[in-house]
């Protein structure tokens, strides 16, 4: 990536990032994080309660970016078919047809994602790490650009099943949209007093544009340094004492591919260990796996991820 090309993906980013931010208050982290995770080609899980805009995120983001959007409500009793398609007989024509599922578009809401049992729930796994689906012995890839933004409410735990290590580590991004301030909020409010609604936002890119700038996030130029800094901070989440199970080689390609598409939208074309470093927590923490010790402490994995990297030497510019 050359420097003018730098300049020019950070004018995109900034063009949708304001175009979602007229309906989407207050949160100017979260929007980047999720435009983050789409243009770095990784899945993002927002966990909060109901209510803070989790769902409004999703589609002003596909809509703003000028993509196909889908929405699965997850439920106890959702199918797996329900999920990625099923295969139909037609007797008119004496052959089976492919009939796709909501998986099959380029930004994917699943919404509260914890509620479906573990056999739905193992449906999305190869769909998030691979971009295919696997009907009847038959692969079927998904669009691309591809993101599963999924949801879980962290409060309400009745009737839920929590998502098991193996579906954690395909997540990119794990982050909470928390509560707007009073100033966003009251804009929020005026917003719906003008009957501005999420149907009357327009796009301000395309699909081919939204290829391209992930295409060019994957040229910026990353030093040696900065590699052995991520591999030093995945390294530390193994090695924590309050760390049952650290970050997989999963999180350090995640951690790399996010901060190369954070530093194109400052407008450079190589890495910083500031970018690695603004992305550690929302990238890693949802990793670890905490010992008993830790659990019984009250500790947190943004806690005892912080802990644990506190050490990992930063490279000097």
């Amino acid at each position: 990536m050359t420097p003018e090309q730098a300049q020019y993906f950070a004018q995109r980013f900034e063009a949708v990032v304001s175009n979602v931010e007229r309906f989407i208050q207050g949160k100017d982290d979260v929007v980047r994080l999720a435009l983050i995770a789409l243009l770095a080609e990784g899945h993002l899980l927002m966990e909060d309660v109901p209510g803070v805009g989790k769902t409004s995120l999703a589609r002003s983001l596909s809509a703003s970016l000028g993509l196909s959007g889908s929405r699965i409500q997850f439920t106890p009793d959702l199918l797996p078919s329900d999920v990625t398609g099923v295969t139909v007989f037609h007797q008119s024509k004496d052959s089976f047809e492919f009939h796709p599922g909501p998986v099959f578009a380029n930004v994917v809401l699943a919404d509260e994602i914890n509620r479906a049992s573990p056999k739905t729930q193992s449906a999305m796994l190869e769909v998030m790490a691979e971009r295919t689906v696997t009907v009847d012995g038959r692969s079927h890839p998904v669009p691309r650009p591809f993101l599963v933004l999924a949801t879980q409410n962290p409060v309400d735990m009745d009737g839920t099943y929590p998502l098991p290590e193996a579906q954690l580590d395909r997540f990119m991004m794990r982050i909470s949209v928390g509560y707007p301030n009073p100033a966003a909020e009251t804009q929020i409010l005026k917003n719906a007093h003008e009957g501005r609604r999420l149907e009357d936002l327009k796009a301000v890119s395309n699909i081919e544009e939204v290829t391209g700038m992930i295409k060019a996030a994957g040229s910026v130029h990353i030093a040696d340094s900065v590699l052995t800094y991520i591999v030093g901070l995945v390294t530390a989440t193994r090695n924590s004492q309050g760390v049952r199970l650290g970050s997989s080689p999963r999180g350090g390609l995640a951690l790399m591919a996010s901060a190369r598409v954070r530093a194109a939208s400052r407008g450079r074309h190589y890495v910083t260990p500031e970018d690695v470093g603004a992305l550690i927590q929302p990238v890693l923490a949802h990793r670890l796996v905490l010992s008993p010790e830790a659990i019984a402490g009250g500790a947190t994995s943004e806690q005892v991820l912080a802990e644990a990297t506190r050490g990992v030497p930063v490279p000097q510019a």
